[in-house]
């Protein structure tokens, strides 16, 4: 094994995220990064149980993985899972299986963890200023919205209102119909009160939305300019506000074929780009915000710089 290559798996409830690292002495280079479609909320995310097809496909998954760290020989090694293992009944079942095919320890970790995380990610982006910013990171089974600055955090929470749920709950239609998009935002006012609680406290300047979604809004904006977007190269965007505002009401009215045949959206976005969306357009209208940044990085790269320790730019 190379103690000088690492290893970071993101065990979400709708894709794994693989990323493999050399550490050299002025930082990391990138060796390896791979997001694993594997659903593994799907058709059990409601109901705290990972159903018997995804439960493979996640098994399947983190034999590759495994392979792939004996064939990089990266030290340590360290695979996070969050929401969709965090409350599966079955969660502890999946993580005994790993662990014996592949000898890999799975941590599980709390939402407010998840959120540090990935602080610590988007620090790293550069994107965070001395002014406060709301981060956002929209899984499929929660989301951690965080207020910080370069300077720190001032108040983090995970809230398992991730799109997996909400498509579950309300997304049974689509198009999906305004009834249930008001059924929606009704929820999210429900079940958000914290937030808007602490952000009259703590008033932010700009929302960073961390990778997922919000790289394939990034995408089709630049496709609807007749642009190429690479996000494997171009690790921020900063999006026109009504560019944006534009293309969210788009998704949301979009059908199923729409968004199959739409070159900008990735398969495993194809279904839960709607929650998403409705998520990103329910914050901004409700904070009014104007200014809005995306990053690529999120928890993975976050786990690689606390891994890294005083390396950590």
């Amino acid at each position: 094994m190379d103690e000088n290559i690492i290893a970071v798996a993101d065990l979400g409830t709708n894709t794994f995220q693989f990323l493999i690292a050399k550490v050299n002495p002025d930082g990391q280079e990138i060796l390896f990064e791979q997001q694993d479609p594997v659903k593994l909320g799907e058709g059990g995310i409601n109901k705290g149980m990972i159903l018997s097809e995804p439960f493979e496909r996640g098994i399947t998954s983190m034999q590759k993985f495994a392979d792939l760290v004996k064939a990089f020989k990266a030290n340590p090694v360290r695979a996070i899972a969050t929401s969709a293992l965090r409350n599966a009944d079955n969660g502890q079942v999946f993580i005994n299986t790993v662990q014996a095919k592949t000898g890999i320890a799975i941590e599980l970790i709390s939402g407010e963890e998840e959120a540090q995380y990935i602080y610590k990610g988007i620090l790293a982006s550069g994107c965070l200023t001395y002014e406060n910013s709301l981060i956002i990171d929209i899984g499929g089974g929660s989301v951690e919205f965080i207020i910080g600055s370069k300077q720190g955090i001032i108040w983090k929470q995970s809230f398992e209102v991730g799109c997996a749920r909400l498509m579950d709950t309300f997304h049974k239609i689509d198009p999906i119909p305004d009834t249930s998009i008001a059924a929606l935002n009704h929820y999210l006012d429900a079940s958000l009160t914290t937030l808007f609680t602490e952000i009259d406290k703590y008033p932010v300047v700009k929302l960073i939305g961390s990778s997922g979604s919000f790289e394939t809004f990034a995408v089709l904006l630049e496709q609807h300019e007749g642009r190429d977007l690479d996000i494997k190269t171009q690790k921020t965007y900063c999006f026109d506000i009504n560019g944006l505002s534009a293309l969210l009401g788009e998704i949301i009215k979009s059908s199923h074929a729409d968004r199959v045949n739409n070159k900008g959206i990735i398969p495993v976005r194809v279904d839960m780009l709607v929650s998403a969306a409705l998520i990103t357009r329910y914050i901004l209208d409700k904070l009014a915000i104007k200014h809005v940044e995306m990053t690529t990085n999120s928890l993975k790269e976050g786990v690689l710089f606390d891994m890294l320790g005083p390396k950590t730019p």
